[in-house]
């Protein structure tokens, strides 16, 4: 339950603090092609957060905490850190440069968690796609609202 709930925890954050600036300084953005309707980034993001989780316990319940459980934690860290960065402090270049921090945390933990567990590799897979399209999003907005 803790692996599930600490994702989750940390997606509740980042949605209190995206939900003022969506109404405002984000509505008021240049959105690059392919941009989703705003309601469909928490339910997304909600699936991953569950997602993520059930990978974590997972690979604690084959080896225990280590090595790729600290990974884990450290993007999970990473995905936090983003939402202050972009939607806290309307900062799209240092939050661009932070997803490409995170992107390659979550494909680490990937390839640390197959070693263990292939299907809790598998279960971050689309996570990792999201942040890929994630950092196209961000990397469009950062590009069409320069200056």
């Amino acid at each position: 339950m803790g692996f599930v709930g600490l994702p989750l925890l940390v997606g509740a954050a980042s949605g209190g603090m995206t939900a003022a600036a969506v109404r405002g300084w984000y509505a008021g953005l240049v959105h690059p092609p392919g941009t989703p309707p705003d309601f469909l980034f928490g339910p997304v993001w909600s699936l991953l957060y569950i997602l993520m989780g059930v990978a974590a316990w997972r690979v604690w319940r084959s080896v225990g905490p280590g090595p790729a459980l600290r990974l884990w934690g450290w993007q999970l860290g990473a995905n936090a850190l983003w939402t202050p960065l972009f939607f806290g402090l309307h900062a799209p270049v240092p939050a661009l440069v932070e997803m490409t921090a995170l992107i390659v945390l979550v494909a680490a933990t990937i390839r640390r968690f197959a070693a263990i567990d292939r299907l809790a590799a598998g279960l971050l897979v689309p996570y990792l796609l999201w942040t890929l399209y994630a950092l196209y999003l961000n990397a469009g907005i950062a590009w069409l609202n320069r200056g």
